[in-house]
């Protein structure tokens, strides 16, 4: 099977979506989920998406 596709969504991006979270503050990191918190859109990445997901990650958004 060809993976020629792989990731394709992410390759026009700058850097290929790497950059730095602003929940978990990790630099170089896939940041290619965007979630709305506190009427801002933000650019997280999937382990932190994940959280809030689960209602966690309660301190880091307040201090957003």
């Amino acid at each position: 099977m060809s993976k020629a596709n792989r990731g394709s969504g992410i390759r026009d991006k700058v850097k290929s979506g790497r950059g730095t979270c602003p929940l978990c503050k990790r630099t170089g990191i896939k940041v290619t989920s965007e979630v709305e918190l506190k009427e801002k859109k933000y650019m997280v990445c999937k382990q932190c998406k994940a959280a809030l997901a689960h209602d966690k990650l309660q301190d880091a958004v307040a201090a957003l």
